[in-house]
C-alpha cells in the first residue's frame, strides 16, 4: 500500500514538473514572439521613415538637377500623395534657405540682393583695381525652372548662354561666370576711357574698337602734342574674362629707324603686362624725366691763356 502511494506521488510530481517545464517554454516562446513583433514593427516604421527621406531627396534632386532624374518616372510613381506634398514643401523651404545663403555669400564678393514676393533681386557691382564702377541688376524667379525676369546686363554679354549652361544646375557658378564677364568688360572699358581722358595728346585720334572693348586699334607717338605718330597698336582680348590683351602687336611706319623698331618691341611687351592707361603713364613719365634732364655745364673759361703748367696767365 505504501509503495503504491509513493509511486502515485512520484508520478503526479513528475507530471507537474513536465507541465511546469512546458509552461515555461511556452512563456519563453511567447516572449520571443512578442519581441520579434516589436522589432518588426520598429523596422517597418524605420523603413517608412527612410522611404519618406528618400522621396524628399529625390524631389530635391529633381528640382535642382532635373537632367539627372529625367526618365526615372517609375520610381517617382511610388511616392504617396502625403510624401509628395511633404517633399514639395521641403523643397520650397530648402530653396528659400539656399537663396538666403547665396545672398549672404554674394555680399562678400560684390553681389548683393534681397528676396521678393516672386523670387530674388540681385545686384552685381563691378570694380577694376580698387575703383568701383558700374552695377547691374537681375530679377530671378526662383520657382522651377529658375528664370531671369528682368535684367540690365548689356546685350553683348552672353547672358543667355551663361544662364542656359549654369542657372538650373549651379546658381553659384552662374553668378561667378557672369560677374567675371561683367568685371572684365568694365575693366577694359575703364582702361580705354582713362587713356582717352588723360593721354589723348599721345594719340593720333580716338580709339577704334567695338562695344565690348575686346578689340582696340590706335596710332600713337612718344611726345605729347607731337606732330608724328610712328607707332600703330592692335590689341585683342580673346578671353572674355580678362582685362589684359591675349594678343598685342605694335608696328612702325615703313622706313622707320632701327631704334624705333626696338622701341615698338618693348612697347608690345608692356601692353601684355600692364593696363592700357598705365602703359601710357609710363610713356609720360619717361618723356617728363627726359625733358627735366639738364646737361652738365662746363666751368666758365678763364680770361687768360693757360700756361704749360695749367695756370692762367694774364693777357
Amino acid at each position: 500500500m505504501g509503495e503504491s502511494t509513493t509511486s502515485l506521488r512520484d508520478g503526479v510530481l513528475s507530471h507537474l514538473e513536465n507541465l511546469e517545464a512546458s509552461s515555461h517554454q511556452l512563456a519563453l516562446r511567447q516572449g520571443e514572439g512578442e519581441q520579434h513583433q516589436g522589432k518588426m514593427a520598429g523596422l517597418k516604421a524605420r523603413i517608412q521613415e527612410l522611404r519618406r527621406q528618400r522621396d524628399e531627396m529625390k524631389a530635391k534632386l529633381s528640382m535642382s538637377h532635373p537632367g539627372l532624374t529625367k526618365g526615372k518616372t517609375s520610381t517617382q510613381s511610388t511616392m504617396t500623395p502625403q510624401a509628395a506634398g511633404a517633399s514639395t514643401q521641403a523643397v520650397l523651404e530648402w530653396k528659400v534657405n539656399n537663396i538666403k545663403n547665396l545672398l549672404q555669400m554674394f555680399r562678400l564678393t560684390g553681389t548683393s540682393g534681397k528676396l521678393t514676393r516672386e523670387g530674388a533681386c540681385l545686384c552685381i557691382s563691378t570694380a577694376f583695381e580698387g575703383t568701383y564702377l558700374d552695377s547691374y541688376y537681375l530679377h530671378l524667379h526662383i520657382r522651377q525652372p529658375v528664370r531671369i525676369q528682368h535684367h540690365t546686363v548689356p546685350a553683348f554679354i552672353p547672358l543667355k548662354q551663361i544662364a542656359d549652361e549654369y542657372l538650373q544646375t549651379d546658381v553659384k557658378r552662374f553668378f561667378s561666370v557672369l560677374s567675371g564677364h561683367l568685371n572684365a568688360y568694365v575693366g577694359r572699358k575703364f582702361q580705354a576711357e582713362q587713356l582717352q581722358e588723360h593721354f589723348a595728346a599721345f594719340l593720333a585720334g580716338p580709339l577704334q574698337g567695338n562695344s565690348l572693348y575686346n578689340l582696340l586699334e590706335f596710332s600713337y607717338g612718344m611726345e605729347p602734342e607731337g606732330k608724328t605718330f610712328p607707332f600703330s597698336a592692335k590689341l585683342a582680348y580673346r578671353d572674355p574674362m580678362c582685362t589684359l590683351p591675349t594678343e598685342a602687336s605694335v608696328s612702325c611706319k615703313e622706313g622707320a629707324a632701327a631704334s624705333e623698331a626696338e622701341m615698338a618691341a618693348s612697347h608690345q611687351a608692356l601692353f601684355y603686362e600692364k593696363p592700357l592707361h598705365e602703359v601710357f603713364r609710363s610713356f609720360a613719365d619717361t618723356t617728363e624725366n627726359r625733358s627735366q634732364a639738364v646737361p652738365l655745364e662746363l666751368p666758365a673759361a678763364s680770361q687768360g691763356v693757360p700756361s704749360e703748367h695749367g695756370k692762367a696767365t694774364a693777357m
